[in-house]
């Protein structure tokens, strides 16, 4: 199945995973609608686009704002006609411990992903559900937003709502026929260049060469590239009984997350005082507490950074 006759929106979309997306979507026939900020970057994701035969425009405009919202929407419709999917990519960072952590370094990141997904979803939704011919939403979340990330507070929370939301959404929009999931991606892109953990698969993506096999296997961990046929796959008819997963993918992995349930019930009589507690949860309930932060395997002697 291809995604011929197809119109699309992803956000964020000037370089990076965006700029992957937009360019497996245009490759399969949808024509997009790119936004980014840096209007350069815009410019030539569109460039790229049409270079290759496809057929794309551009909305220079920060998420978060209803106005660009409403831009975005009214230029997939005005341009192509209809539209049939929406990605939320755009993102920002502002990375410190909480203790260091200021207003202003809480609320863009919040405003950017979590305000942004919602706006932007909102208005698509409000076109989708007119135009009755179904649709598909991809909210791209992170590993941060399921388990945690140390000096990522603001990051954390917006992923984790994200994911939140898409359940909803999934529940609401069903009878629309517009399916709503998270994408986890995990690739090679400008946060992950600084981290020494994975230099080597970073290099080797600079150099043009295949990264080694435990970063794309053992660990999960690839180029753009290799999530951009998930967000495809999404977008398309295939999957229209998709709807309300969170979907991890990178490298040579592909990972269905599980929604969160009881790791352990237990009862008392009377209720769980304090005393009850006490004597109680060593025995009982500690072996079932949960692990925080991603967890990485030891890295092998040879993908090991030398060190100044």
């Amino acid at each position: 199945m291809s995604l011929d006759g197809k119109v699309a929106i992803v956000t964020g979309s000037g370089r990076g995973l965006g700029l992957a997306y937009v360019r497996e979507l245009a490759r399969r026939g949808a024509a997009v609608v790119v936004n980014d900020v840096d209007e350069e970057a815009a410019a030539d994701a569109v460039a790229a686009v049409r270079a290759s035969g496809g057929r794309a425009v551009a909305v220079v405009a920060p998420v978060g704002p209803t106005g660009t919202a409403e831009e975005l929407v009214s230029t997939a419709v005005e341009h192509f006609g209809r539209l049939d999917i929406l990605v939320t990519n755009a993102g920002v960072l502002r990375d410190t411990v909480l203790w260091k952590m200021t207003d202003d370094d809480f609320d863009t990141v919040i405003e950017v992903h979590l305000r942004g997904t919602f706006t932007t979803v909102r208005e698509a939704v409000r076109h989708m559900r007119s135009a009755g011919q179904g649709g598909r939403i991809i909210c791209i979340g992170s590993p941060t937003g399921q388990r945690g990330t140390f000096g990522q507070t603001n990051y954390a929370a917006a992923k984790a709502g994200i994911v939140g939301m898409v359940r909803t959404w999934a529940l609401e929009l069903a009878r629309a026929g517009i399916t709503a999931n998270t994408v986890v991606p995990v690739a090679a892109t400008g946060m992950t260049a600084t981290v020494p953990y994975f230099d080597a698969a970073v290099r080797a993506e600079a150099n043009g060469e295949p990264m080694p096999t435990f970063f794309r296997h053992d660990l999960g961990f690839g180029t753009a590239d290799d999530v951009a046929g998930l967000i495809a796959f999404l977008g398309s008819d295939a999957a229209a009984s998709v709807t309300g997963q969170v979907i991890g993918v990178g490298g040579d992995r592909l990972q269905v997350w599980t929604h969160p349930e009881a790791a352990l019930t237990a009862h008392r009589e009377g209720g769980w005082t304090y005393d009850a507690l006490v004597e109680a949860w060593p025995s009982t309930f500690a072996g079932a507490t949960q692990s925080v932060g991603e967890r990485f395997p030891e890295l092998p002697a040879e993908f090991v950074p030398a060190t100044s």
